[in-house]
């Protein structure tokens, strides 16, 4: 439930949500390299890249921002992320705009905690796992926490979005 990392006392915001939540989770550190995709960090973790999650953030066509959160090692299909949101069509958002969106840069973009609420979709493979990983909003940091509470912690829902 607590910080796992021993002798390490930095916590994340998510870190400090998740415990005001009452959510359990594991943290897990990682030395921070901008050259490593997401399925190599989930190597380093010791993970299954199926269990470890990343945070995308796109524009509909209305202009309405959406957070699809998917296995590491897997694409968000565009007509599908946009069928689910209700949208014609939906686009990434370019990276310079991550930060001043949500509080997050990249590499470190968690859905829990950001600046503004969004609508969040969880791909539904996370059902098939106990816990899953997510960044812990910093690049070196993920949380690990089951997929109902990530749901709960987001105000998300799930939906096949890959």
């Amino acid at each position: 439930m607590a910080d796992a990392r021993a002798g390490t006392p930095e916590k994340t915001n998510v870190m400090r949500l998740l415990e005001g939540f009452k959510i359990p989770y594991v943290s897990h550190t990682y030395e921070p390299d901008p050259t490593k995709s997401g399925e190599e960090i989930a190597g380093i973790l010791g993970e299954d890249p199926d269990r470890v999650f990343k945070t995308l953030v796109t524009r509909g066509k209305s202009g309405q921002y959406y957070v699809f959160v998917i296995p590491v090692n897997e694409e968000l299909e565009l007509k599908k992320a946009a069928k689910t949101a209700g949208e014609k069509s939906i686009e990434m958002i370019r990276q310079k705009e991550l930060l001043p969106l949500t509080g997050y840069v990249h590499g470190g973009c968690s859905p829990i905690g950001m600046k503004k609420t969004f609508p969040v979709f969880i791909q539904e493979t996370a059902v098939l796992f106990d816990t899953i990983c997510v960044s812990a909003g910093k690049v070196g940091f993920q949380v690990e926490l089951a997929p109902d509470a990530l749901l709960a912690a987001a105000g998300a829902s799930f939906a096949d979005v890959v």
